[in-house]
């Protein structure tokens, strides 16, 4: 079988602001897990403080990113914004309607600007009023993933 490789086409290039490149990452152990009310708690207060309106939050499925203000470009772009950090999750873990915090993420301009992968947990959490010390520890226990199948010893 052979393999053929095309050139790269002239007037394709890749945006070298895309994506965001982690300085540092941390995996928030143990995870973090919400359940479904204030996760939309979360999301809800994020959507409050969202970049386009004047805040420094934009919260996607993925998680919410962090930025160094509002985006104040020509057309609701970021402008001088600045992508500090994010913090990442998932959904239906570990069990359906609930949702885990598992990394925290800082930017390299997010170091330069003297964030960590706590502060950047803290100012997210904060948004509803939690912190990244006692309230985690006090959170309710989500259910088992499959009762049911569970194995007796």
């Amino acid at each position: 079988m052979a393999l053929t490789l095309l050139s790269q086409p002239t007037h394709l290039r890749l945006k070298t602001d895309a994506i965001a490149v982690p300085a540092l990452t941390s995996q928030v152990r143990p995870a973090l897990v919400l359940p479904e009310r204030q996760a939309r708690a979360l999301l809800d207060a994020a959507g409050k403080e969202d970049v386009s309106q004047g805040g420094c939050f934009a919260a996607g499925p993925a998680g919410i990113q962090v930025w160094s203000g509002p985006f104040d470009g020509p057309g609701g772009v970021r402008g001088s914004a600045v992508h500090l950090g994010s913090i990442d999750w998932t959904y239906d873990t570990p069990a359906k309607h609930w949702a885990m915090i598992y990394r925290a993420m800082v930017t390299h301009e997010g170091v330069a600007r003297g964030e960590s992968t706590t502060t950047v947990l803290a100012r997210v959490l904060a948004l509803t009023g939690l912190s990244v010390e006692g309230d985690r520890v006090t959170l309710p226990s989500p259910p088992l993933r499959d009762p049911f199948r569970r194995k007796e010893a």
